[in-house]
């Protein structure tokens, strides 16, 4: 199923989703270059919510730029298989080789605010994340690595622990406890 099909048949799970699905669409209705960072007022994205088999530990990259404990993600860059950007930034920024997607359909939608910062020695522009997030599992055993580049750690973090380890409200709020609340929403914990 194309990515546009796969966020319109997306059923939202609260009011956050519902207005962002939404804003989504519309953007990729009216920008044709949408999966590009190219738009500098916003773009495609994909994340990971990538849980072990017990279904009780998360896997989190300590990012740089946002100075937190967060999921793992990145950019489409041209990409229109979010599904296959998901997993190849699980694999860079973490190291592990065994994560697998749980199911190929949209686990999260989310509009995500990216404060200017500096990246490469150049100045990016406040923009937003349109971004879908995928639900994944992989082996907490597997060897960790730090993708020096874009994070300082990799770290399996119980799934409260993951609330209380990142620093930006906002996403523990609205993001990683909804994310959270789902995964025992459909009995997967």
């Amino acid at each position: 199923m194309d990515i546009r099909e796969a966020i319109a048949a997306y059923s939202p799970f609260n009011a956050q989703e519902a207005a962002d699905k939404a804003l989504i669409l519309a953007f990729l209705r009216e920008n044709p270059d949408a999966f590009c960072r190219t738009n500098r007022i916003a773009h495609m994205t994909a994340s990971a919510w990538v849980v072990n088999p017990a279904r009780d530990r998360v896997l989190m990259v300590y990012h740089k730029i946002y100075d937190s404990w967060s999921w793992t993600g990145g950019h489409a860059d041209g990409e229109e298989d979010l599904a296959a950007v998901a997993l190849r930034e699980v694999r860079e920024e973490t190291g592990v080789r065994s994560a697998r997607l749980l199911s190929e359909e949209i686990f999260s939608l989310e509009s995500l605010t990216v404060d200017g910062h500096e990246k490469h020695g150049e100045y990016v522009s406040s923009h937003l994340h349109l971004n879908v997030t995928y639900l994944m599992e992989a082996d907490d055993s597997d060897p960790l690595t730090v993708c020096e580049e874009e994070n300082s750690g990799v770290r399996w973090f119980t799934l409260d622990g993951a609330l209380e380890a990142s620093t930006e409200p906002w996403f523990v709020q609205r993001i990683y406890r909804k994310l959270n609340d789902k995964l025992r929403a459909a009995r997967l914990v």
